[in-house]
């Protein structure tokens, strides 16, 4: 099967997402993170790089259950545009935003 190349709309949200996911992360080890989530600390790797821009739903449902993201969250950030993003608009720091 042939893969189409990404557009640059889903290379920009996969970059979002990794931006996210790091943010979340903080200084919690990538390691750590990625054996609690079930999946490999490379497919981590390369979510948060943006290598991987379209992740697997249920990659992604592990990772943000970890790290305390709601997928409405998630979904929210990914899909606005560069100059909005902000952890779905909200003002609060993210340590403040994973114990909510």
């Amino acid at each position: 099967m042939v893969r189409l190349p990404l557009t640059p709309a889903e290379v920009a949200r996969g970059e979002r997402l990794g931006a996210l996911l790091r943010r979340a992360r903080g200084p919690r080890s990538m390691l750590n993170t990625a054996l609690d989530a079930g999946v490999s600390p490379e497919t981590l790797r390369k979510i948060e790089s943006g290598r991987v821009a379209t992740p697997a739903f249920p990659t992604i449902a592990a990772i943000a259950d970890v790290l305390g993201l709601s997928l409405d969250a998630v979904w929210s950030e990914i899909n606005q545009s560069d100059g909005e993003a902000g952890l779905a608009g909200s003002t609060r720091t993210a340590p403040e935003r994973l114990a909510s």
